[in-house]
């Protein structure tokens, strides 16, 4: 905790000091960020500084494992700040952005019924095993399922936006566009899906080819 209250000193003096007007203006306007980010919560993957924004850029879910349960799931939490960014922030993309090494991915594919006695956890990645589980079918070495599974979860992800009907009113009208990525830990790098190509493909490559 000491820490953290010294990073919050930090932050008031070598920032907010300088950024008066900066802040001040957040705080007097409605926040118009231009994309909901659904992200991990794994510490590691920090989604405002791999994407260098800045206050107010991002609007910001995260979870284990990136999930949006679909519509009419039991949980509704990430139903609801759906809703709210698109009908009241009126965002025009939504991200889901895995990673390569996610925790709750491996849990699934090493088995999660033994985390049954940590029921919200086991509730939750039982949501996310279908489309994890059939993607290591093909592939034998491990670490190779493991990045497999990242891809499908949040290929899987993207299929469950498009469960609630103000997604596909907004897709169908080209008001939205719905991006999966993929964080890689070690490089610091991201990957994002090629619709035309249908496979991930580096971040750079995806901007040479245009807007996206």
């Amino acid at each position: 905790m000491r820490q953290l209250l010294d990073g919050h000193a930090t932050f008031r003096r070598e920032f907010a000091a300088g950024a008066a007007p900066f802040l001040q203006k957040l705080a007097s306007e409605h926040q118009s960020p231009g994309a909901l980010y659904i992200g991990c919560s794994d510490s590691r993957v920090v989604p405002e500084l791999l994407t260098s924004s800045a206050p107010g850029d991002l609007f910001v879910v995260r979870n284990i494992a990136n999930a949006v349960p679909p519509l009419n799931d039991a949980d509704a939490s990430v139903g609801a700040a759906l809703d709210y960014a698109l009908e009241v922030l009126h965002v025009e993309h939504v991200v889901v952005c895995g990673h390569y090494g996610c925790g709750g991915v491996k849990a699934v594919l090493d088995g999660h019924k033994k985390l049954k006695q940590m029921t919200s956890l086991y509730e939750w990645l039982d949501h996310l095993a279908p489309s994890i589980l059939a993607s290591r079918i093909e592939l034998v070495d491990p670490e190779e399922q493991w990045r497999a599974a990242v891809e499908a979860n949040v290929m899987q992800q993207l299929v469950n936006l498009t469960t609630f009907p103000a997604v596909r009113k907004r897709l169908e009208a080209e008001e939205l566009w719905l991006h999966g990525w993929v964080y890689d830990l070690h490089s610091g790098g991201v990957t994002v899906f090629d619709p035309a190509g249908e496979r991930f493909v580096p971040a750079e490559h995806a901007l040479e080819r245009g807007p996206v």
